[in-house]
């Protein structure tokens, strides 16, 4: 059992060893009950003959009740709460046995911290020997106890009842500079250490059970009373002292705060019409009486360094709110840089490992750069730099790119390196060791390092960094998807800049791109790299987009869509590649990129090819080759223009009206492409003549007036439909009107389509003219198209079965007659000679698909049971072909290359050359001797000695 002792005897001890907070962790180890039961004996003992020094002790104990904090207590207090609650939680009248054994958690057994009893019981105290304290410190000190017991009530719950950090670190701060100015105070010859954490205590507020609304209007009137007794006399002493005490301050700085607690507890809608007078009253008591005190007393009472060196003791010491007042400490420019601050900062690096921390020591950093002129302040920041690198170093990769982000906001493009020239040294050498690494190892794997060593890159020198991994994607090969994949990593760097020109405003790594990249493609496999690049950046596998669709459309292409730019190809290929992008269902990106002026640059575009071979020599325009490329785009802008509608019907109409007046400048074939967008608000515009040669419902169609498409120009325009899409020539194919089982107007349609079909050949893109071929084969096959079959290379009749095979045969017989046309007098000038190899690419791309074909298909007659080997009708078929072309390699002009030619009939005699070794029939030796002397004749008839020389070689070796 705990033995009882004599009370006076405890209280004469506690007072003379001055130990009120030992005290008062005694009191509050005590169960509930008896904790109150032995505070009403402390104050029946000091009420009893009361001394100064009981005053003292009883306001001294007050002040340590509103500190205390749980979890403060030592290992003894702990062990006899523990012991406190075995024993004296019993009621008096039951036996006390001793425990078995130590048990329970003495926080367990606990009643909340400070009951409000304990409270009444301080207020009772003190109004019964407020009249033994005739001291003005004394006064101060019960008044502040007093108003900072009220103020936890007072306080609003909806209000923050916590300090800012500003406020708090100033409070502490304040506090320690009294102390180190009162000689009188007993914490004036402790530690700074000691000082900071007693002060702490002083500033938090103890956490109580609510009082009840008549105890607590019995405190405010207690206040109210006293105020009014000692409130002259207060403010006289006050005033009369140029150096503010301890007490005074606690005093002056409780009832400022305590003045505005009750300004807003008025205004609860909790307190009746008396209770908010009588708190209105108490509140201008309160004003009246702090507009008496000096202002010097209430102003802030420590200096810069007091509260630099309080700062850092809670960071070192890990005291209440040092994560908070590491934000100070980065951020107080007055701070940085001695000694004291550099080595707290290295010395507590882990503290600072927040992306906002970073920044804060970097901008104080900047700062001090600038005044930073001799050899010791460069090496601490040199200490410091190397510090803050480590602490971004340790930082998650979503932190670091907040730093990032952080650093381009405040210093833009080129970051820390103009203003840090510390960061910077060695930094280009590091920016080529660290991307050689990356550019050798590139792979998944090493994707985590890669990252990492980029990160530090890019908060150096982030247009730096990334302008480096621009120009490698380009000019490396291989690795442009892997340095997409680390950018990615970084979407701070998708940074918008600001520029004088707000029309201008782009990202960093959209700029990076045009200073590094773009104009200095060199060679077809940097372009495709780019292209891949860029479309990475768009549309990653992994990570953020770091450039838009919309972004991409104005940087470019939007600048670069006409006929007379260098890499018009490149900007329609990156079109074609946005347009591929598959964006969130709400952003409505091509709105912003002017959609319909768009599809008329591209419009304008095809319309040029019209006079493609006619234009003037000095006048640019994409390669043939490109209008594939635009056509395509062009179908893909309609589509996904189609899908977003503009914001209402009328303005929907209003752009098509308008595209459509801007179209119809244009050539007819050009508004055909636009077919799906037009949809149903506007008729297909064609010439009248092809109404002549299709039954065109007038519901859809009509004629307008093109001067070129006189009478007879019906098939001429038939077939240029026929080249704009597979749709359209399905369509036309469906809507041509021949009578087959009329002879003549077979004749008549045959001789027209040849007529035709070498007007549209030289125009035609490789696409377009492969459109084309498939009508052909449309045709012959529906023998709406008569090519009757010569024999002008063919020695002795045949006695084979050339069904299977005879489109084959038509077909390039067709080609024949159509160079044969092309090649005569009345064309001799019609074409120049880059036109000419146009048509023979075109030509020879045709009888390659045709060699293929004939391939397929008489390897399906030799696997089939039912056909005989087709080996001789095959053999017959490339000896004719082979004629052929060399027929029209005769016909050419002399300017005109032969060399698709060449390649073509050396194919020709390859697949012949495979066919005749598979030959083992028994007469196949005089046949093969005979066909081998015939295509020997035949060449020795070739006028280009370079060709017949390569050609009779092959053929000496069958």
């Amino acid at each position: 059992m705990i033995p009882r002792i004599n009370h006076t005897v405890l209280f004469e001890l506690l007072k003379a060893l001055n130990a009120p907070r030992l005290f008062v962790q005694l009191l509050l180890a005590l169960p509930a009950p008896v904790r109150q039961r032995e505070l009403e004996l402390f104050v029946k003992y000091v009420v009893n003959e009361t001394s100064l020094v009981d005053v003292a002790f009883f306001l001294d104990a007050w002040w340590e009740i509103m500190k205390h904090k749980e979890g403060e207590q030592d290992k003894t207090i702990l062990m006899f709460s523990t012991l406190a609650h075995q024993h004296l939680s019993k009621s008096p009248d039951e036996p006390c046995q001793p425990a078995k054994r130590f048990k329970g958690d003495p926080f367990s057994l606990q009643s909340p911290p400070i009951a409000t009893g304990l409270l009444t019981v301080l207020i009772d105290g003190l109004k019964q020997i407020s009249g033994s304290i005739v001291l003005p410190k004394m006064k101060c000190c019960a008044l502040a106890n007093l108003v900072e017991l009220l103020s936890v009530f007072t306080v609003i719950e909806r209000e923050s009842s916590s300090l800012p950090v500003k406020a708090y670190l100033d409070k502490i701060a304040s506090v320690v500079t009294i102390w180190n100015d009162d000689s009188e105070n007993r914490y004036s010859r402790r530690g700074l250490e000691e000082k900071v954490k007693e002060a702490e205590r002083s500033v938090s507020l103890l956490s109580v059970v609510k009082l009840s609304s008549e105890e607590l209007f019995v405190g405010l009137n207690f206040l109210r009373s006293l105020l009014q007794s000692w409130g002259e006399e207060l403010q006289c002493t006050l005033n009369s002292h140029k150096e503010i005490c301890y007490e005074s301050y606690r005093l002056l700085d409780s009832l400022t705060a305590f003045g505005k607690n009750l300004i807003s507890y008025a205004k609860s809608g909790d307190l009746s019409e008396d209770e908010k007078q009588m708190v209105s009253e108490l509140g201008q008591i309160i004003v009246d009486f702090l507009k008496k005190i000096n202002p010097k007393l209430k102003g802030r009472n420590s200096d810069s360094s007091v509260m630099a060196l309080v700062a850092m003791a809670i960071i070192e010491k890990r005291m209440d709110r040092h994560t908070e007042m590491c934000s100070i400490f980065a951020s107080e420019k007055a701070w940085a840089f001695s000694k004291d601050w550099v080595t707290c900062l290295v010395k507590n690096r882990a503290l600072f490992q927040k992306p906002e921390l970073v920044l804060k020591l970097l901008e104080t950093t900047v700062t001090f750069s600038l005044s930073a002129d001799n050899r010791e302040s460069r090496e601490l920041q040199s200490q410091v730099v190397k510090t803050i690198l480590e602490c971004y170093t340790e930082l998650p990769l979503p932190d670091k790119n907040k730093v990032i982000s952080g650093v381009l906001a405040s210093w833009g493009g080129q970051g820390l390196s103009l203003n840090l020239k510390t960061f910077m040294e060695g930094f280009q050498e590091e920016l080529n060791l660290a991307f050689n690494q990356i550019t050798q190892s590139a792979s998944d794997q090493g994707l985590t390092k890669a990252v990492a060593s980029v990160a530090r890159l890019a908060l150096l020198d982030p247009e730096a960094t990334v302008k480096k991994v621009c120009n490698l994607a380009v000019v490396n090969l291989g690795t442009h998807q892997f340095l997409a994949q680390i950018l990615c990593s970084f979407p701070a760097l998708s940074f918008q800049e600001a520029r004088d020109d707000p029309n201008q405003s782009g990202s960093l790594l959209e700029r990076c791109l045009k200073e590094t990249v773009w104009g200095r493609l060199s060679s077809a496999k940097e372009k495709e790299q780019f292209l891949e690049f860029l479309t990475f950046l768009m549309q990653p596998s992994s990570g953020h987009p770091l450039l838009s669709p919309a972004e991409v459309t104005k940087a470019f292409v939007l600048p670069h869509l006409k006929s007379d730019f260098a890499h018009i190809e490149l900007s329609l290929q990156i079109l074609s590649k946005v347009l591929e992008v598959q964006p969130s269902p709400e952003e409505q990106w091509l709105k912003s990129c002017y959609p319909f002026p768009l599809l008329l640059g591209l419009c304008k575009l095809l319309d040029g090819y019209t006079k493609y071979w006619h234009r003037f020599r000095d006048q640019h325009c994409p390669s043939l080759e490109t209008k594939d490329l635009i056509a395509t785009t062009l179908s893909q802008l309609c589509e996904v223009v189609g899908q977003k509608a503009a914001p209402s019907p009328e303005v929907w109409i209003q752009s098509l009206a308008w595209l459509r007046r801007k179209v119809e400048l244009l050539d007819w074939t050009v508004g055909l492409r636009l077919k799906k967008l037009f949809g149903d608000h506007f008729k297909n515009e064609v010439p009248a003549t092809l109404f002549e040669i299709c039954k065109l419902s007038e519901d859809e169609w009509t004629s307008r007036p093109v001067p070129a498409y006189g009478a007879g120009s019906g098939l001429l325009a038939w077939m240029e439909c026929c080249c704009i899409s597979t749709a359209l020539r399905e369509q036309m194919l469906s809507l041509l009107t021949v009578d087959v089982d009329n002879p003549e107007e077979v004749n008549l349609f045959s001789k027209g389509f040849l007529v035709a079909l070498i007007q549209v050949l030289p125009w035609c893109s490789h696409s377009e003219w492969k459109r084309l071929t498939q009508v052909i084969e449309s045709l012959l096959h529906r023998q709406v198209l008569h090519v009757p079959y010569t024999l002008e290379y063919v020695q002795y009749m045949p006695l084979l079965n050339f069904r299977p095979f005879a489109h084959y045969l038509q077909f390039s017989v067709l080609f024949l007659r159509g160079f044969q046309l092309l090649c005569s007098s009345s064309c001799s000038s019609w074409l120049p000679a880059e036109a000419w190899q146009h048509v023979v690419r075109l030509y020879s791309s045709s009888l390659t698909d045709l060699l293929g074909s004939v391939k397929r298909d008489s390897l399906s007659h030799w696997h089939s049971a039912d056909d005989k080997n087709p080996t001789q009708e095959v053999s017959f078929i490339y000896i004719q072909v082979f004629c052929h072309v060399l027929h029209v390699v005769a016909m050419l002009p002399d300017d005109c290359s032969g060399e698709p030619l060449l390649v073509l009939a050396l194919e020709i005699l390859s697949q012949y050359e495979t066919l005749r070794a598979s030959d083992k029939s028994l007469s196949s030796a005089l046949r093969k001797a005979n066909e081998k002397h015939f295509l020997e004749s035949i060449t020795d008839n070739v006028s280009n000695k370079e060709l017949r020389a390569t050609l009779l070689q092959k053929l000496s070796k069958l």
